[in-house]
């Protein structure tokens, strides 16, 4: 005895299958989506903060080679003498990031 196999609607099938495949892949494209959108801006701001540490660095050069501006001479008291008066005081320039250790 032999019995009959159900038919199955195979464009039913097949097109239920196509629509999950697609949106399967819709929601793997919109995740590449995003994670190239993270990537970029990632990469934005690495490059904007090199940029800006760039220019911080050059402006901090450019600031401590430029010539200080020096007040204007006082005039030399009385009894003092002019070599003395054209003598200007030593300035050590010690840099932030050394520490003296004083004891």
């Amino acid at each position: 005895m032999t019995t009959a196999a159900p038919l199955i609607n195979h464009t039913q099938f097949s097109a239920n299958v196509t629509a999950k495949s697609q949106e399967q892949s819709l929601y793997q494209s919109s995740g590449a989506i995003v994670a190239a959108i993270v990537v970029g801006v990632i990469i934005i701001f690495t490059v904007v903060l090199l940029i800006l540490k760039t220019y911080n660095r050059r402006m901090r050069v450019k600031r401590e080679l430029e010539p200080k501006a020096t007040k204007p001479a006082m005039p030399p008291a009385l009894g003092q003498s002019s070599v003395s008066a054209s003598q200007h005081p030593a300035v050590t320039f010690i840099p932030v990031d050394i520490h003296m250790q004083s004891r």
